[in-house]
């Protein structure tokens, strides 16, 4: 729907001049799908509304922090309070020891954690922290996995598994990903391989439980146990990044559902955001005491940020954290987010439009395929081009879904059975212009 006077476009245009692409994050310039961003205005509850005033049900939820949804009133109450006191200090807070305490309270695998200002941040941290304790240099990533966009990880793979991988951006030397190998993604014959030529030398495994950048791709049951006995095996570390999972799938992080289907099973080191920082600038990383002890003051591991355990940050964070541990919470989420990614495979079925789905906890994702993919390549085969019509087709009617192919999507506890329902009915509608298309 193009509104007479159209707002968002000559905001796109004051940003661009000024900001590159007119974003402060690559993914919001709608490059992948066409058409001009939606500036956003406000957002309450399960809603977003833009400059046109026009309201989206919203499935992204800031990628992923907004599991209660915007505007919640005992987080909007933490943070106008912790504002009160003050913005930022530099120094040592009672919040951030509480806010400590409710991870580490459902995260057993966690026995200490550092508090840091992003995903990114703590991604790095966290390798770097595994190649200090271990004393080696080499990691192994796998292909379609998101760490965040520190140079070791902006790699694609090399020619064999000799061969390590090449950067994916300007700016990082190939000297800084000499030692980064990428792997397929639920390849166990590949990991094995991997070990084998270089298991003396690797620091640490890193994975996304749940691939939430090809979309929605679960690590098998197999592929993760045969990560966590090779890692044990040869010495290195497994960093599970939850960052997307952490908080969102369940309240003991994605972990706690492998731990349910592999005995004993711990990731040595975990990367947590979004949810804990219930949207603002937070996340973390964390593990064993002995492991985290390397970390300067304590040890020879250097880490350190300004805005680190922000007070306003932590007031939110743990304001979300005591809402989400509430008996149920998850298991409503869950069958909230079920019973979307049912009503659209069945809406998809109906209009003879190949889609399956996935979901866990309130974190989903679909695609335009007719089985599910285990690994990256799987994901390319999707229909890039069929996607961007249903990604605009959903827009126009009001559901705004990740302007990416490749993104997950998440419900919160703020969306309603109605909710759902008109996005079932706005969706069935566009599948049968893509059905006759």
């Amino acid at each position: 729907m193009t509104l007479p006077t159209d707002l968002n476009a000559p905001l796109f245009d004051r940003a661009k001049a000024l900001i590159p692409g007119g974003v402060n994050s690559p993914v919001r310039a709608f490059r992948a799908v066409g058409g001009t961003p939606r500036f956003i205005t406000r957002g309450q509850g399960a809603y977003i509304w833009d400059a046109n005033g026009q309201r989206f049900i919203d499935y992204i939820g800031s990628w992923g922090p907004m599991i209660l949804g915007h505007g919640h009133p005992a987080v909007l109450q933490a943070v106008h309070k912790a504002i009160g006191e003050g913005l930022s200090f530099g120094a040592p807070t009672e919040r951030e020891v509480e806010l400590a305490e409710a991870i580490l309270r459902h995260l057993p695998s966690m026995e200490m954690l550092r508090l840091v200002s992003s995903g990114t941040e703590a991604g790095m941290s966290a390798i770097r922290l595994a190649r200090g304790a271990t004393g080696r240099s080499k990691i192994i990533k796998f292909n379609g996995c998101y760490h965040g966009h520190a140079d070791a990880l902006l790699v694609k793979a090399g020619s064999g598994l000799a061969t390590f991988g090449h950067a994916t951006s300007a700016g990082v030397p190939e000297v800084v990903v000499q030692d980064t190998l990428v792997l397929e993604y639920n390849d166990v014959a590949q990991l094995e391989e991997a070990f084998a030529l270089h298991g003396a030398s690797i620091a640490c495994v890193i994975m996304e439980p749940i691939a939430g950048n090809m979309n929605f791709v679960r690590a098998s049951i197999p592929f993760m146990r045969r990560a966590r006995e090779l890692c044990t095996r040869h010495g290195a570390l497994l960093i599970l990044d939850e960052v997307m999972t952490g908080f969102r799938v369940a309240l003991g992080g994605a972990q706690s559902l492998y731990a349910q289907a592999i005995p004993g099973f711990e990731p040595d080191l975990t990367v947590l955001g979004k949810v804990i920082g219930g949207g603002m600038p937070l996340a973390a990383f964390g593990g064993k005491r002995a492991v985290m002890e390397q970390l300067a003051p304590l040890g020879p591991v250097y880490q350190a940020g300004t805005l680190s355990g922000n007070p306003v940050a932590t007031a939110c964070g743990l304001a979300t954290l005591r809402e989400v541990a509430q008996p149920g919470f998850y298991e409503a989420l869950a069958r909230r987010t079920r019973s979307l990614i049912e009503g659209l495979a069945q809406a998809a079925r109906a209009e003879g439009v190949a889609l399956c789905g996935d979901s866990e906890g309130g974190m989903m994702g679909f695609f335009l395929l007719p089985e599910l993919p285990r690994d990256y390549p799987a994901v390319l085969r999707s229909d890039g081009a069929r996607f961007n019509r249903l990604f605009h087709g959903l827009l126009d009617r009001g559901v705004y879904i990740a302007p990416a192919l490749y993104e997950a999507g998440f419900v919160s506890a703020a969306h309603t059975a109605e909710d759902v329902e008109a996005t079932v009915a706005a969706a069935r509608k566009v599948f049968a212009q893509l059905a006759a298309q």
